[in-house]
């Protein structure tokens, strides 16, 4: 009875420590998740529109250019990526495509999602969706992985007309992560996220100095900063293993152990 009773103690004090953990696998809401976003995109990645991850960033352009925008992804988070493009009435068959590039300007592929999509004439609009695999805090130097930093989304459309060139058209994007927890967890860190001028920045620090040299190109971040994910359930379930473990080893030896000498047998016999 005394170990079922610790048994269950034991199981209820791990089982309220694994509430936050469990939470860590339902999607990232954000404050500004009903805010208007940005109401222009760049036209390159140096010129690259920030977005706020939760907030939907607008544009009108002309049918043929190339658009930009970057928003800031941590690990542990799965970004999605949601672009629509609204077309004028008159078009003809136009192959709409969004991409994704991480912080060193690698093009990252969609785990799932219709990245490229045709719009048939006279279609109204059309939808795309990227959805990139688990970013990861740390990877091998060969490896393509997703890594914390900027990511930068280009919409575009392909194999025009002559006749589609110049038309007016508006583009909605969107990106929202759902946090993966400790099923994406790996040991390692990078030593700063891959953001444009991360590196000026850290010159500067070092040198003590506050003068511009300091200033960073990107200026979105997560909320908590970055690598706020540290914590996972893989703590949580690596410490209710420990215990099981340990519970499991009192258990056995009490039963191996027996009741203890018999009263009728005296010591030393």
């Amino acid at each position: 009875m005394r170990i079922t009773r610790v048994l269950s103690g034991a199981l209820l004090a791990l089982g309220l420590a694994a509430g936050p953990a469990a939470a860590d696998s339902t999607p990232s809401a954000s404050p500004s998740e009903d805010a208007s976003g940005p109401t222009s995109a760049g036209t390159s990645f140096r010129t690259a529109t920030e977005v706020e991850q939760g907030r939907t960033a607008t544009a009108s352009a002309s049918t043929g250019d190339y658009l930009y925008w970057s928003f800031p992804a941590d690990s542990g988070g799965r970004p999605t990526v949601q672009a629509t493009v609204k077309l004028p009435e008159q078009h003809a068959s136009q192959t709409w495509q969004v991409d994704v590039y991480d912080g060193l300007r690698r093009r990252q592929a969609c785990q799932y999602g219709a990245q490229t999509r045709t719009a048939a004439q006279g279609t109204a609009s059309v939808e795309l969706t990227c959805v990139l695999r688990t970013v990861r805090a740390w990877s091998e130097p060969w490896a393509n992985d997703p890594l914390p930093g900027t990511y930068y989304v280009r919409l575009t459309a392909t194999g025009l007309k002559a006749s589609d060139l110049g038309l007016p058209m508006n583009a909605e994007l969107r990106v929202e992560s759902k946090h993966i927890g400790g099923a994406a967890a790996v040991d390692g860190s990078l030593a700063e996220p891959l953001i444009p001028g991360v590196a000026v920045r850290a010159a500067a620090q070092d040198e003590d100095d506050d003068s511009s040299a300091s200033a960073v190109l990107s200026s979105l971040e997560p909320d908590d900063g970055w690598a706020s994910g540290w914590w996972s359930d893989r703590w949580v379930w690596s410490g209710i293993g420990a215990v099981l473990a340990a519970l499991a080893g009192i258990g056995g030896y009490t039963l191996s152990r027996g009741s203890g000498r018999p009263r009728q047998v005296p010591p030393g016999a």
